[in-house]
């Protein structure tokens, strides 16, 4: 079978990575806790996740190179191949995004009832279709209790009515998701466990209230819309939309609404089942984040590619030229020269953020290089500015273009020095990690030896708009005449091409880290053997930890490899609901890992309220912030600092260290 029109990469682009090699990334893909199945607009499926194995029963060989109705129960094929048709062909709805009740059909024959949501990416080569199906076999169960449970209200005497209303609650308690039954006037009739986790609020504070209360101003007209069509026996299924939670917080919910009928078939009320899909959504907009970024750089590449090639013309004009003008027109010709000449400045610069400049790569030890550069950085910089070198081991060799190598701290501490007009510090700091396959797998990396490079200033920081959008060429925040967006997008460019990673952790107001890790080169200068996998140490089973972090996927990662090891997790997403949680549970906290930054209470300021209550807490911190940056965060020196990203053995290894 040849391979899909996806995967194919234009010749002047071999060097970067594609939109599918993206979507192959197994951490973006198994980051999503429903199956999922990448589809060309043929209806061959291009990629899957394990989740999507271990639901239809197939390997993964076995799916790539087949029409995606393989999936489907036969007497459903048409309907879904119409279906995927009219998909493609209706522009309006892929923008929203699609919802389908099917069947679905595993390896040995079995049939059961799937959702699948479809959401589309564009690439230069056609439309890919992701399309995420998630098994509801609970929830049609679901829908089916309730719907008996119901019927029964009417026809059962008194006791049976008693039987029937506690079975139901323990079948909608049992739920994950939060089910909710209201009047038709909107009022609050039922509010399961499952709500009660998910939005915050306990049934006693909201049965009897308007269930508008969840929705946010923006969304107020949505709520009477359902109503109205749920009192004309409509169902509505499986949207999209915004919720608010007790503590202010927003939510992305799918959402299916149900009429509620009694014995002889009158409306009564209306059943909601809501799904939190807000860790989903994140990850699908890092795709589309990494996309975009793709696409630009192909642009750029392109762009600079031509122009290159025109300012050749214009400059080769001009020197023939200036052999043939009298003196007093020189003036002019050189200015053309001089306008040629930082053209091509900023075409190089694109060709690098595009990938399309050639390195001229040798192994070197990273720290011998920052000593160098560091010499030039300090009258850059000027004398309000410190300039701190840190090393964290004896070596660190990487394969890079040092030309290139110098460019990207330049950058940096331009950007730093503009980021403290009042003086303060740069720091520059490197590091050797060993990545093992889970943390690789999780952020896209390959596993293995990487060395890191980190740029801090404890400057004016960035907000969550602005950091989204640095990379980006012609992006800038500076005045006009001042820069030209193209620094830090010629940053990300070197560190792609060298098959670097780079990550950024700022706030308004506490400075900004750049975390770059390049991909170890000991094993070229014959210095180190295979990497072993390094041993976790003992479980500490029973161990009570409170884990506040305000990342919601890091936060769950986090949990996930803390439980798996016998620790007991009390986890919040900030300072006030971790207090929360203390009073609720009132159970002894042996260990605090919290995050520095978050919004509203901060970590430190969270442990102070804690240690007169919890004497014998020990306390972690984790912060994409460095160490040495961190005493900005209002931590004084002597603390146990967890810097993210940070692998399952550096969390275990902090943990068992800080509790002894």
């Amino acid at each position: 079978m040849s391979e899909p029109a996806v995967f194919n990469q234009s010749r002047d682009l071999a060097p970067s990575k594609t939109v599918a090699d993206t979507l192959l990334s197994a951490g973006i893909l198994e980051a999503i806790p429903d199956a999922v199945a990448a589809v060309n607009q043929q209806g061959v499926i291009i990629q899957v996740n394990s989740q999507t194995e271990a639901l239809f029963g197939y390997t993964r060989d076995e799916l790539i190179g087949q029409k995606v109705e393989m999936l489907v129960p036969e007497g459903q094929r048409p309907q879904h191949h119409l279906h995927r048709e009219h998909f493609h062909q209706q522009p309006k709805i892929r923008r929203m995004g699609s919802g389908l009740d099917l069947c679905g059909r595993r390896r040995d024959g079995s049939e059961f009832p799937v959702e699948i949501s479809l959401s589309p990416v564009a690439t230069s080569d056609g439309t890919i279709v992701l399309s995420v199906i998630r098994d509801i076999s609970n929830r049609k169960r679901i829908e089916d209790e309730l719907r008996r449970a119901n019927e029964e209200l009417d026809r059962r005497k008194s006791r049976e009515l008693r039987d029937s209303q506690n079975r139901l609650a323990l079948i909608v308690d049992s739920s994950q998701d939060a089910i909710i039954g209201k009047s038709l006037d909107g009022i609050i009739t039922h509010w399961n466990k499952g709500a009660e986790q998910i939005y915050g609020y306990t049934a006693q504070e909201m049965i009897g209230t308007p269930i508008s209360v969840l929705a946010p101003k923006a969304r107020a007209d949505e709520i009477p819309a359902i109503l109205e069509k749920i009192r004309h026996g409509e169902r509505v299924e499986y949207f999209e939309s915004v919720r608010v939670t007790k503590d202010k917080r927003y939510l992305s919910m799918s959402i299916s609404v149900s009429p509620i009928h009694d014995a002889d078939g009158k409306i009564i009320g209306a059943s909601t089942i809501a799904r939190n899909i807000t860790g989903q959504k994140k990850v699908e907009d890092q795709l589309r984040q990494s996309q975009k970024m793709e696409a630009v750089g192909r642009l750029a590449g392109g762009v600079a590619h031509d122009f290159n090639n025109l300012l050749g013309i214009v400059t080769a004009c001009a020197e023939l030229l200036r052999s043939r003008v009298d003196s007093g027109s020189l003036e002019y010709i050189d200015n053309i020269r001089e306008a040629s000449t930082r053209g091509a400045s900023l075409t190089r610069q694109l060709l690098v953020f595009g990938r399309r400049q050639p390195a001229q790569s040798q192994v070197l030890d990273l720290n011998d290089r920052l000593k160098d550069v560091s010499r030039l950085l300090r009258p850059l910089m000027g004398d309000d500015v410190e300039t701190v070198l840190l090393s964290r081991s004896a070596t660190a060799i990487i394969e890079a273009d040092p030309g290139q190598l110098d460019q990207i701290v330049m950058n940096l501490a331009v950007n730093a020095r503009d980021a403290m007009p009042k003086g303060g510090k740069l720091i520059l700091e490197t590091g050797v990690f060993d990545f093992d396959e889970a943390f690789a797998r999780e952020h896209s990396m390959i596993a293995g030896r990487h060395v890191m490079l980190a740029v801090s200033d404890n400057g004016i920081g960035m907000d969550e708009a602005t950091r989204s959008r640095i990379f980006e060429p012609f992006f800038t925040t500076k005045e006009i005449g001042k820069g030209t967006g193209l620094g830090l997008a010629t940053v990300y460019g070197i560190v792609k091409q060298s098959g670097g990673h780079i990550w950024v952790y700022s706030e308004p107001g506490r400075g900004t880290t750049f975390k770059l890790y390049f991909p170890g080169a000991e094993h070229k200068l014959g210095l180190v053997s295979e990497i072993q996998a390094e041993a976790p140490p003992p479980r500490r089973d029973g161990v009570t930890i409170l884990l506040t972090e305000d990342d919601e996927l890091i936060r769950k990662l986090t949990r996930k490899m803390l439980q798996d090891h016998g620790y007991i997790v009390l986890e919040a997403e900030d300072g006030t609901s971790a207090l929360e949680v203390i009073a609720n549970k009132k159970a002894s906290i042996d260990l605090i890992l919290t995050d520095v930054v978050m919004k509203g209470m901060s970590g430190p300021e969270l442990v102070l309220r804690l240690l007169d209550s919890h004497p014998g807490m020990r306390v972690i911190y984790m912060s994409g912030y460095t160490g040495e940056l961190v005493v900005n965060q209002g931590i004084e020196g002597g603390i146990r600092l967890l810097e993210k990203p940070f692998t399952r053995i550096d969390l275990l290894k902090t943990l068992d260290a800080a509790l002894g």
